[in-house]
């Protein structure tokens, strides 16, 4: 009898279940940091150079 309980006990693969979506959010979530992260650093590069162009020279 505990065997047969046993197997048809699903509360795990719930539990499996929602943390294969969490899973898979986080993952979403750190690729699109990521290319946002690149995208920001990129825009900030073409300004910093735009100034310090239109000023003669310099550091960015």
């Amino acid at each position: 009898m505990n065997l047969l309980r046993v197997l048809n006990d699903e509360s795990g693969v719930t539990a499996i279940e929602y943390a294969l979506i969490a899973a898979s959010i986080a993952v979403v979530i750190a690729v699109t940091v990521g290319e946002l992260g690149t995208t920001t650093l990129g825009l900030f590069t073409s300004a910093c150079n735009a100034v310090r162009d239109a000023f003669g020279g310099g550091r960015c």
